[in-house]
């Protein structure tokens, strides 16, 4: 993944600099607010948000359903709060879904292969009056061969900045996001790979376990797709089912994406054999925000769970049981032998006897 920010740093004060500003960009760029996106630094300051025409007067973000070989016109307003004439780079760049499930977009050194290289700004720079806007026109020409599905990118303003003291340089960005809908068939799929679980038993012999469940949410569609899933686990004959509880979504995956997730189970029966389910309901939004489930994806995986000090004790129990019979064996059959002794000694005295009277 490749931050918002690209930087030199030489000292760890220019290191806490360049985070600042890096978050500072991630959230304007992802859109998060319905009013203008603004970046600030000392007595720059400018703004952007969407201009008025005849895809809307009041829009967050710009959003197109398009045709293979279409063309798109549109502009961008940027505004100037600061105090002194501000000079700024107009450029695209395709986005992308970072690990903490936020939309970013890539930097200018990389390559756009999607929206960041059909977008192009009328002009590459922008110089805007102070407490002035400026209309920023812009073209997406989608190439015939497109694949259809969705396609998600955006335009950028950026101000490079040095600063020789601190050791760094800067690219303060701060743009729109742009989404594009490629007309043909779309196909939203999701899949769930790399499914794991692990089990943690415990040394109570009649106590519960936890179980640990991992795998990979994979949008193999072409569509941008969100999910609801929900985890569970069970023993032998589907008997001990134990749900994992509520399980957060994951974020809106752009095709081809993929997101990790680790689940815990708490309580779980030791059955010998033990069944994790996740349960993987895809969601489709269209144009108007309407969201649609899709056919829930379900996958398995089984661990064994074998209760060790339950079976331990078991183990001591019969071992008890099986001892305290044997030694009960053995007793009865020293009594039973030290009674015979006494039988064959007591017919012996008397044979004896009756020697002695007849002799």
């Amino acid at each position: 993944m490749h931050p918002p920010v690209s930087r030199r740093t030489t000292t760890v004060t220019a290191l806490v600099r360049a985070v600042t500003l890096t978050l500072l960009m991630a959230c304007a760029l992802v859109g998060l607010r319905a009013d203008p996106a603004a970046a600030a630094d000392g007595d720059v300051t400018w703004t952007v948000r969407t201009a008025a025409n005849g895809y809307g007067d009041d829009r967050s973000s710009f959003s197109y359903a398009v045709n293979p070989g279409g063309r798109i016109k549109d502009a961008m307003v940027v505004a100037n709060h600061g105090k002194k004439p501000l000079t700024l780079a107009v450029y695209a760049a395709d986005g992308f879904t970072t690990g903490t499930g936020q939309l970013d977009l890539v930097t200018k050194d990389k390559k756009s292969v999607a929206v960041g290289s059909w977008v192009r700004a009328d002009h590459a720079t922008v110089v805007v009056r102070p407490g002035r806007s400026a209309e920023v026109p812009f073209q997406i020409a989608v190439p015939g061969n497109a694949s259809p599905g969705d396609y998600v990118g955006g335009v950028l303003t950026s101000l490079r900045q040095s600063d020789d003291a601190q050791g760094i340089n800067v690219d303060r960005r701060l743009g729109i996001r742009v989404k594009l809908r490629v007309s043909g068939e779309l196909k939203p799929r999701l899949a769930v790979e790399d499914l794991r679980v692990d089990y943690t038993g415990t040394a109570n012999p009649f106590g519960t376990g936890d179980a640990t469940v991992t795998y990979t949410i994979h949008n193999t569609g072409n569509a941008i797709l969100s999910a609801r899933q929900t985890v569970f686990t069970t023993g032998p004959f589907g008997w001990w089912r134990t749900d994992a509880g509520t399980v957060p979504a994951p974020p809106e995956l752009l095709p081809g994406e993929h997101w990790k997730v680790k689940v815990p189970v708490h309580g779980v029966t030791p059955g010998i054999r033990m069944t994790a389910t996740v349960n993987l309901v895809p969601l489709l939004t269209d144009a108007s925000g309407s969201t649609t489930s899709l056919k829930p994806v379900l996958v398995t995986a089984g661990t064994w769970t074998v209760p060790w000090s339950l079976l331990l004790l078991v183990v001591l129990l019969v071992t008890a049981a099986v001892g305290g019979v044997l030694l009960v064996r053995r007793g009865r059959a020293r009594r039973t032998l030290r009674e015979d002794a006494r039988v064959r000694d007591a017919v012996a005295q008397a044979l004896n006897s009756k020697k002695r009277e007849v002799g």
